[in-house]
């Protein structure tokens, strides 16, 4: 246990650590995205098996398979025609939250490489509009690349810094969603070696509270009046999950919203390393790997009021 960084190295807020701990050296299931837009869910899985890929469902989330045999689905033919996204199940769980409606306008903040995007724009059917804005140039290629591969013509790429998105002259929100898919220390990825190294640690030492509150406040105020964002991370570290909305709640008034997911998920956390966080955080869901097998995940949903 004397890898594991902070705060993971006070582990006891995770529920059953030890389970935890025994998770970070077991491989997860591959998961892929059905593309709807591009074919119904049996033409896609008569294409999987043709590739030699076997499938199963996934409860609770009809668009999404567990790739149970077959190998090399990134250079496969169905991926390559854009009829499936390899994307954890909890990656869903934004987008899930979210709940995007045909015909809205929402903005994805932070959106490279673009599987949130994607799955936005499929959950619209296409219609509407999505903003997908990233900061670093290099990582719009991918983002256009997979928007393109996806089929996704209800999209435009814009090039902000997330904080930084240009508010309209008027002070009034232009979406109805925004998502704000923060960059994190990503310690739901957290892997163990077979001699007990960590790997996938995120190297810098960034002060990413510090950005995720700009983020957050930022995707706030984009808004519409009765609009709603989302708020999620891949880490575990209340920090950079409670302790940012926590801060956004002091600053604004939003309200963090009740929601059911359909993967097992606990909630957020009152307090941690000494600071006390408001009492409605607890209604954001965390999503920890040893309990969904997939990438730990932390979302939460939040109203502007009308």
């Amino acid at each position: 246990m004397r890898n594991l960084p902070p705060p993971l190295c006070d582990y006891t807020f995770i529920p059953d650590p030890e389970s935890y701990i025994e998770s970070l050296g077991e491989p997860f299931p591959l998961y892929v995205r059905l593309n709807t837009l591009k074919g119904t869910g049996k033409e896609i899985e008569e294409a999987l098996r043709e590739n030699g890929f076997s499938c199963s469902p996934v409860p609770g989330l009809p668009e999404f398979r567990r790739v149970d045999s077959g190998s090399g689905i990134g250079d496969s033919l169905p991926f390559l025609l854009g009829l499936i996204y390899a994307q954890s199940i909890t990656s869903a769980m934004p987008v899930a939250a979210l709940a995007p409606s045909q015909g809205e306008t929402i903005l994805d903040l932070c959106a490279a490489p673009g599987g949130k995007t994607t799955y936005l724009s499929q959950a619209m059917k296409d219609t509407g509009l999505v903003v997908a804005n990233d900061r670093k140039m290099g990582r719009l290629t991918a983002l256009t690349a997979n928007i393109k591969r996806m089929g996704c013509t209800n999209t435009v790429v814009t090039f902000y810094r997330g904080e930084m998105f240009p508010l309209p002259p008027d002070g009034k929100g232009l979406f109805d969603a925004v998502l704000v898919d923060a960059p994190c220390s990503g310690e739901g990825k957290y892997k163990l070696d077979t001699e007990g190294r960590l790997l996938f640690k995120v190297p810098g030492k960034t002060n990413l509270p510090a950005i995720q509150k700009g983020l957050i406040v930022r995707g706030f105020d984009l808004l519409r009046p009765g609009g709603r964002l989302v708020y999620s991370t891949c880490t575990l570290n209340p920090l950079e999950n409670e302790g940012v909305v926590d801060y956004l709640l002091k600053r604004r008034e939003g309200e963090v919203l009740s929601w059911e997911p359909p993967l097992p998920a606990r909630e957020g956390i009152p307090a941690f390393f000494g600071h006390v966080y408001d009492s409605r955080v607890s209604r954001c869901r965390r999503f920890y790997p040893h309990e969904v097998r997939a990438t730990g995940f932390f979302v939460a949903l939040i109203g502007k009021p009308e």
